[in-house]
């Protein structure tokens, strides 16, 4: 019984070493409330604005949205984050792939004469931290 009881204790004070991080996620900026923000957290340059490795869907209220993101591993991310003001689902664009409407990304990266670049909104958590991001 003495080593099932040591054995667990051993086994649960590892959770500590392997901790996992929260990101808080703050987007300001929002032209109304209208419509719903979507936000996308990408863990590689390769998924960047094509593979989420999460996301949420929240609205917005006194032009913010506020999410956060419980239990990533730490490392680097880049967050991407747009205005469905119409409500359908996707960021409109153009004719050109232009948005239609508004986005944001972590750093505030800004694309020119393309989508931001990764290694622009890449950022490293170590430890659970605040994204603070502007429309």
């Amino acid at each position: 019984m003495k080593r099932i009881i040591l054995l667990t204790a051993f086994i649960l004070s590892f959770k500590g070493f392997a901790q996992n991080i929260s990101l808080k996620v703050e987007i300001s900026g929002y032209k109304s409330n209208k419509g719903m923000a979507y936000i996308a957290v990408y863990k590689s340059e390769q998924d960047f604005l094509k593979k989420p490795t999460i996301g949420k869907i929240v609205k917005i209220e006194n032009n913010k949205a506020v999410v956060i993101f419980n239990d990533l591993p730490k490392g680097e991310y880049a967050i991407s984050s747009y205005h469905d003001e119409n409500g359908n689902g996707k960021l409109d664009t153009n004719f050109m792939g232009i948005p239609k409407e508004d986005y944001a990304v972590s750093n505030n990266a800004k694309g020119f004469m393309s989508a931001p670049k990764y290694k622009d909104a890449k950022f490293t958590a170590k430890e659970s931290k605040t994204i603070t991001m502007k429309i």
